[in-house]
């Protein structure tokens, strides 16, 4: 089976958001990742400052132009933040000091590190003021998501208005404890049919049950699979590092701040997603590559 992952903020030892990052890692990762199975990936630079994000992007940019591997293998760019909510657990694992209001003159030097083949901005919409930014991201044809986010319906509704089309991995980047019912995933549910909604397929960012339950109310149509692996992923327990914070991945391949706090990023593949679909969800093939493969390339316009 092919796969296509929206979110890989590093795998097979390679960190895309560490600052001393090699060809020689990346050309290592994109070569596992396509032994894997995998046909393209969008690599994910998540929240830093400003100065930090883009040079990662840039070096990543350039890596592309090196070698022909890195250019086939990463198919653009994901940014995810800098413009989150940084309240506790909604930031996740996004360093919350970082994280700042939505503005343009940051948006576009970000856009431009990437050598303008960014094709997903995730930000929080209560971030965007008169949302101006999802405004300006949409008209340079780029998928604008909300992620890490805790934006009311309201809000949620004059995003889409502006050009949002996506939800970044469905519960996840928000609180353990929400409001059983007035909380952001059910808000999310509710303009499925408006929104692309990925989610982490590794039961353990969301318990296979929940999973099961948000695809059949979103519906296979508008929903697809992520990995968010981190250098961790396709090596097992260990520590690992995510943009110079550690990691340690357990037995079970979940991915905690040292001080079990929350989760950062996954230590999954998409042929463990894959597994995990047929096993644990019982889908068939045809929902699996729509799921993995399909749905994922259309939400970016490849198809």
């Amino acid at each position: 089976m092919q796969y296509f992952d929206l979110q890989v903020n590093g795998c097979y030892g390679a960190d895309f958001n560490g600052d001393t990052i090699t060809l020689d890692e990346v050309v290592l990762a994109c070569s596992r990742l396509r032994e894997d199975g995998v046909e393209g990936i969008l690599a994910t630079v998540i929240t830093d400052e400003i100065e930090v994000m883009v040079n990662r992007l840039s070096q990543l940019a350039n890596f592309r132009r090196s070698e022909s591997i890195v250019a086939e293998m990463i198919h653009g760019f994901h940014i995810e933040g800098p413009f989150l909510n940084e309240q506790p657990g909604y930031i996740g694992a996004h360093p919350a000091t970082a994280a700042k209001s939505a503005n343009l003159d940051d948006a576009k030097r970000l856009l431009e590190a990437t050598d303008h083949e960014t094709c997903i901005f995730t930000l929080a919409p209560e971030r965007d003021p008169e949302m101006k930014v999802t405004h300006y991201l949409a008209d340079q044809g780029i998928t604008v998501a909300a992620g890490h986010c805790n934006p009311t319906s309201d809000e949620l509704r004059a995003g889409i208005d502006a050009g949002l089309r996506m939800f970044t991995h469905l519960g996840n980047g928000c609180p353990l404890h929400l409001h059983r019912h007035d909380n952001i995933i059910q808000r999310a549910l509710s303009f499925h049919d408006q929104l692309w909604i990925g989610f982490i397929a590794d039961g353990v960012h969301v318990p296979f049950t929940a999973l099961s339950n948000y695809l059949r109310t979103a519906g296979l149509d508008r929903c697809f699979v992520v990995t968010d692996a981190i250098s961790a992923a396709g090596l097992g327990p260990g520590e690992f590092q995510l943009g110079g914070q550690t990691v340690i991945v357990d037995e079970q391949l979940a991915t905690w701040a040292p001080d079990h706090s929350h989760l950062m990023g996954s230590a999954g593949t998409m042929p463990n997603s894959e597994i995990n679909l047929r096993r644990d969800l019982e889908l068939n093939e045809t929902a699996i590559s729509q799921l993995l493969w399909e749905n994922p390339r259309r939400a970016i316009g490849l198809t």
